[in-house]
């Protein structure tokens, strides 16, 4: 695959998330339904996820947690760890965290948002800056005191909807470049994102020269 080549070449080892059958089609692959990351070297995995996937986390030296629900392809069941969790702040719709993933966060500003698929929506740019397209978590991060780059839902490719989310097509990675499943000279907003990225010094980083795809985010630890 084209954006695995491109990873591998910016000294990137890549693990790939199994499907779960648990959930619907269109999301089954995505890093960001099935994981959230803890720490550098550190996350909470959903709890059904193959035994072979748990003995390479081992092998990597990758410690882990298992989720105390299961996921399944019912809301608000598959969106249990589907939340931005920043340095000093976690943004989800607490009603619906899987309670380890609350466990691990009591120290940090927990933020109420009613989009229960928030990290889906959020493209994390720096610890107090963001892009996303639903209003309500523009309205409350800015609240908080946030930087958020709110662009029009729409234009980004996820098969099987009519359309995906900005968090969905990228990662931050700790050198400060943003990478992009497809290209944003292809995307009807990328001006605005690629202006937004300026101020923070951000490169991005494009996996390859298509339209942007949602594949659920790109997650990254240090290992």
């Amino acid at each position: 695959m084209e954006e695995e080549q491109k990873l591998k070449a910016l000294s990137i080892s890549v693990i790939k998330v199994p499907k779960c059958e648990k959930i619907y089609d269109a999301i089954n692959g995505h890093p960001d339904i099935q994981i959230n990351i803890l720490d550098s070297n550190t996350i909470i995995v959903q709890r059904d996820v193959p035994l072979a996937f748990l003995k390479q986390l081992d092998l990597l030296g990758i410690k882990y947690m298992l989720s105390s629900k299961s996921l399944t392809k019912n809301y608000p069941e598959d969106i249990i760890l589907n939340a931005v969790n920043l340095k000093n702040h976690f943004i989800h719709n607490l009603k619906y965290t899987d309670e380890t993933l609350k466990c691990t966060i009591k120290n940090k500003i927990n933020i109420q948002v009613s989009q229960g698929y928030t990290k889906c929506s959020c493209a994390i740019v720096s610890d107090n800056a963001l892009i996303t397209s639903d209003v309500k978590i523009h309205n409350e991060l800015t609240n908080n005191g946030f930087d958020v780059l709110l662009i029009p839902p729409g234009d980004i490719l996820l098969p099987g909807l009519n359309y995906g989310f900005i968090g969905g097509t990228c990662g931050l990675t700790s050198n400060n470049e943003l990478i992009f499943y497809g290209n944003l000279k292809n995307y009807k907003y990328g001006d605005m994102i690629i202006e937004f990225l300026k101020k923070y010094n951000v490169t991005p980083i494009f996996l390859n020269e298509g339209p942007l795809v949602d594949r659920g985010s790109l997650l990254f630890l240090s290992i």
